[in-house]
């Protein structure tokens, strides 16, 4: 089933056109990451889809429902900024964002929640005293708060240290195990390379490319780097070279170890083959294929 689909969407100010006809869709229990430079329209598109924002042209559907109304209850979202009540505590701003949502909540399924992002020790403690970083954690607690199905996060992770960073990684991948969809941004490529089963990256206002990391990595290079460690008298280097050298190109052969260029990963199993078949030990075989980083500043 689908969770997010999007037909044709369009949002211009004036002369610009900031989001350009994007279509996508998200399936139901996706970890769906978003990406693009500053300026690229991310924030627009998810302020869009959430009813922030009124759209120029297209349609969208959220869990099925074209009205946003029917649904609203089942969505939880954390936007690029969150308004928080400085007199307020993070106890007092669950139960406050619960009711908003319809549901009364307690104050220990609150103490739940606010361990689940790092906050129990400071779950008293008015907001006004919070660091960004704080109140971050605060935002996306009350994003899930009402136990939604969808959830929106808008960098969910900026501000924060490394170890609060792991932790709400953690936590993300704990809400899809429980059968929750989440469509994130993030400026951190290794945490959407690390916990995203499909990527969506942005380009002034279109998608640029999208698909799992595996296949925007086939399609970002036609070629794969491959390294060899092996064992073999010196006075066989030159068979290697015979025996690789109709799977590749760009062969460099040194005394323990070759590399070579090959197109597809497809022919690793064949070079391993025939290096065992000429009694060449193989200690390690290493694959060096583009990183999400390398795929988005060549975008």
């Amino acid at each position: 089933m689908t969770a997010i689909e999007i037909n044709d969407l369009t949002k211009v100010y004036g002369s610009k056109t900031v989001v350009n006809k994007i279509s996508l869709q998200v399936e139901n229990g996706e970890i769906y990451g978003f990406l693009g430079r500053n300026g690229a329209g991310k924030s627009t598109f998810i302020n869009m889809i959430t009813g922030i924002v009124q759209p120029t042209s297209g349609s969208f559907k959220l869990l099925n429902e074209e009205s946003l109304d029917k649904i609203k209850h089942r969505i939880g979202v954390l936007p690029d900024y969150s308004t928080l009540y400085d007199s307020m505590s993070a106890i007092d701003h669950l139960k406050y964002f619960s009711k908003v949502n319809g549901r009364k909540i307690s104050t220990s399924q609150c103490e739940v929640i606010l361990e689940r992002v790092g906050l129990i020790k400071d779950a008293n403690k008015k907001v006004g005293k919070y660091s960004f970083g704080m109140k971050k954690k605060l935002g996306i607690a009350q994003s899930i708060v009402h136990d939604p199905d969808l959830i929106f996060l808008d960098e969910p992770t900026s501000g924060v240290d490394a170890e609060s960073a792991l932790l709400l990684q953690n936590l993300i991948v704990s809400l899809q195990e429980e059968g929750k969809t989440i469509f994130m941004t993030s400026h951190n490529l290794n945490e959407i390379e690390k916990i995203c089963s499909k990527i969506a990256i942005m380009k002034k206002g279109s998608i640029f490319n999208e698909g799992t990391l595996r296949e925007l990595k086939k399609q970002y290079t036609s070629n794969i780097k491959v390294k060899v460690k092996y064992s073999v008298k010196e006075d066989n280097l030159d068979n290697i070279k015979c025996a690789v050298e109709k799977f590749g190109s760009d062969i460099l052969i040194e005394k323990d170890e070759f590399s070579l260029s090959i197109s597809s990963e497809d022919k690793i199993p064949a070079i391993i083959k025939v290096l065992t078949e000429g009694n060449i030990d193989i200690y390690r075989v290493t694959v060096k294929e583009p990183s999400l980083e390398e795929i988005f500043m060549g975008n």
